[in-house]
């Protein structure tokens, strides 16, 4: 399914599903879009819109039509930042309690 690849970073994403997340690199720069998924052993994430490939599907029956059908790709961790309201963030973790949280580097507030 994906291409391995070399193990170069350690294996705490900092990114979720559901985030919100700004492309910081890449064809589809500047967009702003959700998490739709996260795979943490490749350090890779699906975003909503971007990272676009057509598919060519051929028909299933013999009545239904052919189509080409639109499927976000993967996208690398590292060009795409976290988004706090407009503004972009880096991300650090707390220890609040007996639970590390996910920490805003900037406000010091909780993700």
């Amino acid at each position: 399914m994906l291409r391995k690849r070399p193990k170069l970073y350690k294996k705490y994403m900092k990114i979720k599903k559901n985030d919100n997340v700004i492309v910081i690199a890449g064809k589809d720069k500047g967009k702003t879009a959700k998490v739709l998924k996260a795979f943490p052993k490749d350090n890779l994430i699906v975003v909503e819109g971007v990272n676009m490939k057509k598919k060519h599907q051929r028909a299933t029956k013999s009545n239904s039509k052919g189509q080409i059908v639109e499927k976000p790709l993967p996208v690398h961790v590292s060009n795409v930042m976290l988004v706090e309201g407009k503004k972009r963030v880096r991300v650090g973790k707390k220890l609040i309690g007996e639970k590390m949280v996910r920490v805003s580097k900037k406000t010091g507030k909780e993700i």
